[in-house]
């Protein structure tokens, strides 16, 4: 007997699947994950988003909530399963998984405990989708790049993490919040650790070329009578405020991510201050990964601007490196 399809479809040639071409994978449906889910079906970046977990209860209950708003959306195919089989053919996989970061408790001291998770979730990753860019998310995100890379066996440029592409981001609204212009309209950059020891790069703020440093000499010093150090420290402590408040961050991170993803899926050659190995830059002996300014294209990490820093900002950076370099050291995996 013919079915409905039967009598409503006549079919021209035998119908072939072909695979996803624009492919994105995220691994951990949390807060953090799920808002990357929806900031990338929002932007239309893949014509496949597949969601991995170990939560599978969670993890079907998320992919059917967003299959049913696919009226609302351009993405073909919305998958999800806790064997990393379906993200299979992944061009960007984004991994989110780990601990979450307590109320008052540092990035650096999740570390072992995310190293331990990324053992069972990177090799699995490169299995199926072994041409594929790895968007670490994770926290401390820094290390668990440097881990990312090592245990994925990807060349680095293939191995990035989120970094302070969302530190810049802050620290560009904050700016606009003083001067009263949209953050887009201000620049600025955040580089080193995502975390306590970033650096503001005070040298390079500017509004339509002008440097802030150039008509406030003092600004971002302890001599500042505006106190813009405060902007920074406000980055800082951003993330531990919204955890106290709300209980973990999303919204911010997964727009971020979205926004690198577009770069990578789209091949926009954008520059972002995303962590990257910055041995042998500005004097950094250890193989860390912190974040520079990157060209990102649709291979990963293109090329590093090479920031002119004023001699105090590159004794950060150096300081940044040695901290993680501490914690890292010691690490087991």
């Amino acid at each position: 007997m013919a079915t409905v399809k039967d009598k409503l479809i006549g079919h021209v040639q035998t119908s072939q699947k072909g695979s996803p071409r624009n492919k994105i994978t995220i691994v951990g449906v949390g807060a953090v994950g799920m808002a990357c889910a929806i900031s990338v079906l929002m932007k239309d970046l893949a014509d496949e988003v597949a969601l991995v977990d170990v939560m599978e209860d969670k993890l079907k209950g998320e992919m059917m909530d967003l299959q049913h708003g696919s009226l609302f959306l351009h993405t073909s195919k919305i998958v999800s399963g806790k064997d990393y089989s379906v993200t299979a053919g992944s061009k960007l996989v984004v991994v989110t998984a780990g601990a979450r970061q307590q109320e008052g408790e540092s990035r650096l001291n999740l570390v072992q405990r995310n190293v331990n998770i990324f053992k069972h979730i990177i090799p699995d990753i490169v299995k199926h989708s072994a041409d594929c860019i790895i968007l670490v998310v994770s926290n401390p995100v820094d290390i668990l790049t440097y881990v990312a890379w090592k245990l994925s066996g990807l060349p680095m440029h293939r191995v990035i993490g989120s970094g302070c592409n969302l530190d810049s981001a802050r620290f560009r609204y904050l700016m606009g919040e003083r001067l009263g212009i949209h953050s887009s309209s201000c620049h600025a950059w955040v580089i080193g650790e995502h975390g306590d020891s970033s650096v503001p790069v005070w040298s390079g703020m500017n509004v339509a070329g002008v440097s802030l440093k150039e008509i406030h000499p003092e600004i971002g010093t302890d001599h500042d009578k505006e106190n813009w150090k405060k902007v920074h420290k406000d980055v800082v402590d951003s993330a531990y405020e919204v955890i106290k408040l709300k209980g973990y961050t999303s919204w911010a991170i997964g727009m971020s991510v979205a926004d690198l993803g577009e770069t990578i899926m789209k091949n926009l050659c954008k520059v972002h201050p995303i962590s990257t190995m910055v041995k042998e830059f500005y004097g950094i002996t250890n193989e860390v990964f912190l974040s520079l300014p990157c060209v990102i294209d649709n291979h990963g990490i293109s090329n590093v601007v090479k920031m002119v820093l004023k001699p105090d900002e590159e004794k950060q950076l150096q300081q940044s490196a040695t901290t993680l370099w501490e914690i890292q050291k010691d690490l087991k995996f």
